[in-house]
């Protein structure tokens, strides 16, 4: 397992440190979750502006009943 290690000052430091706690979780875990939460949020986003710019330019529009039926939830 690798190590990173992160420079912060006091405050920030007892910030984090409480949170931790209050969560109950090491702040280790704290910071792999913050992480890589922001990674998968910049990716969901990523994923979303590219649809979106996909749909502007050749919109299809199906109804409630037709998408569902396309991911197979009314067979």
């Amino acid at each position: 397992m690798s190590s990173i290690t992160l420079r912060i000052d006091d405050d920030d430091n007892k910030l984090i440190r409480d949170y931790a706690k209050i969560k109950n979780i090491t702040i280790s875990e704290l910071m792999r979750q913050s992480v890589l939460e922001k990674i998968e949020d910049e990716i969901d986003l990523k994923i979303y502006n590219q649809a979106m710019i996909e749909h502007k330019e050749d919109p299809q529009e199906i109804s409630f009943d037709e998408m569902m039926t396309e991911l197979g939830f009314n067979e």
